[in-house]
């Protein structure tokens, strides 16, 4: 390790982040194409991080960050040994890691897409309630999206409506149909009333002791 202790303190910063980074992406990438345990692991942690940026284009992810952080810290080893200057190094070291979360995000959201078209049967959504996310044209005039349950999993699904009046963001729906193109036709509904317990009691058989 003379090799490193030679370096500058800037230079070992980037190799630091480009060894850690480099280990750790080649675990998630193998994990995620082998679909084995390790793969459902990070997944885990890729939804607790996504949790609250909505179905679909996740560009901040666990996986994504590791690529960052990997092509951050090889592009800043280059920067550093072609001897540009620090403040120029970082900054192209962090366009670059920019750009591999982009390309990233894109290639695990296409692959989501490739899957649920692959086991999705849209069939099963009629008769769900959700409610509206991108707002529903009146008369099929304009195609929205809505978040409904389908298949044991919330998701976010083009659909279009006969009502009379456009169906807005956070209108309760239900699904009455389904094009051959997979595009939800959806009604206004309201929240299921819940029948109302009442307790019943029973006379004594014997009514002569009253």
């Amino acid at each position: 390790m003379e090799w490193f202790s030679a370096l500058d303190g800037f230079s070992q910063f980037f190799w630091i982040i480009a060894l850690i980074g480099s280990l750790i992406f080649l675990f998630v990438i193998i994990t995620t194409f082998a679909g084995i345990d390790g793969g459902d692991d990070i997944g885990d942690v890729d939804s607790d991080i996504d949790a609250d940026t909505g179905i679909g284009f996740q560009f901040i992810t666990f996986k994504n960050l590791v690529g960052f952080f990997t092509i951050f810290g090889w592009t800043g080893v280059a920067c550093v040994n072609a001897g540009m200057s620090k403040p120029i190094s970082v900054i192209i070291a962090t366009v670059c890691g920019l750009l591999m979360m982009a390309l990233m995000a894109a290639m695990f959201f296409s692959m989501r897409k490739l899957a649920d078209s692959g086991t999705l049967d849209y069939k099963n959504a009629i008769g769900a309630i959700g409610e509206i996310y991108l707002t529903v044209g009146a008369n099929r005039t304009k195609m929205g999206k809505v978040s409904v349950r389908v298949q044991g999993t919330l998701r976010e699904l083009e659909a279009l409506s006969d009502s009379l009046v456009e169906l807005k963001s956070g209108t309760l729906i239900k699904v009455v149909d389904v094009t051959s193109n997979g595009i939800l036709i959806v009604e206004q509904t309201k929240k299921p009333i819940e029948p109302i317990k009442t307790e019943t009691h029973e006379l004594p058989s014997d009514t002569t002791k009253l």
